[in-house]
């Protein structure tokens, strides 16, 4: 994929770029793997906002994607790479040989025509799926289970992967797209290679309708807001707050650990560095 600069015709589009899309295939998706998205407005089933400055956006149909890679020894041949609005990396169309298809995020190098497999028996080529104990040490991998059978849940935005670095106890040393160093059950899969769509993180949106496209409303200061609204609002002129930063609710938000999830922490052999 290439990234096409905008012609300064206004403001908005001086420092504009856009995907070219090169590598997609298909305009419109397939009919049986999409399902509504409803769109909650960062609001939940109370209708009281839990998650600020979302809204709008424009409307989309959310593409159900195989994390889990579970139709094992069946190859599946790639018919089309899509875009999909949901996430920054690109899906790829399988269509395997006893006749289902699904969606599955695409890797770097993977084109339309090439074949691919889930198998513990599986070519390191990207694509295809692989217990971590079979993995080479050195691999570039990504769509990384946690658990054995819940489906990928690291390494799936455009441009990720991580490594594996060593292999022992039933265990696999991963490092994460973080750069925290972490142990995984060697029987959770992971896909070689690395997500596709490198380009994606040197897009700029240029203008503040885009983001809006993206149904993310302006993110307001809390400085600048009443003190009825935030604790560092108020004040006569521009004021600067007068304490250390916090959210709206008195948390501190800069350099204070929030980490609760602390059974995990028996995995984890070096944190992620700042």
């Amino acid at each position: 994929m290439a990234i096409r600069k905008m012609r300064p015709t206004s403001a908005g589009r001086r420092h504009q770029t856009y995907a070219t899309f090169e590598g997609i295939t298909a305009e419109r998706p397939e009919k049986g793997l999409v399902e509504p998205k409803k769109m909650t407005g960062g609001r939940n089933c109370y209708g009281r906002v839990t998650v600020r400055y979302r809204g709008g956006g424009h409307k989309r149909l959310y593409r159900i994607i195989d994390f889990r890679r579970d139709k094992q020894e069946v190859p599946a041949k790639v018919s089309s790479i899509e875009y999909d609005p949901n996430r920054s990396a690109r899906i790829a169309l399988l269509n395997y040989a006893d006749g289902e298809k699904r969606y599955i995020v695409a890797p770097k190098d993977l084109h339309v025509g090439d074949t691919v497999v889930a198998s513990p028996n599986a070519d390191i080529k990207p694509g295809n799926t692989l217990p971590l104990a079979r993995m080479p040490l050195g691999s570039l991998v990504h769509n990384i289970e946690l658990k054995p059978g819940k489906g990928a849940q690291m390494a799936r935005a455009a441009g990720t992967y991580a490594q594996v670095m060593a292999r022992e106890g039933g265990y696999v040393l991963m490092k994460l797209p973080s750069g925290e160093l972490r142990r995984i059950i060697e029987k959770c899969v992971a896909t070689v290679g690395q997500v596709g769509n490198l380009e994606h993180e040197n897009i700029t949106l240029g203008k503040a309708g885009r983001q809006r496209w993206l149904g993310r409303m302006p993110h307001v200061r809390g400085v600048a807001q009443n003190p009825v609204d935030h604790p560092m609002g108020g004040g006569e002129g521009k004021s600067s707050g007068g304490r250390h930063p916090v959210s709206p609710w008195g948390m501190p938000t800069k350099g204070y650990k929030t980490r609760r999830n602390h059974s995990s922490d028996k995995y984890i052999v070096k944190k992620r560095s700042k």
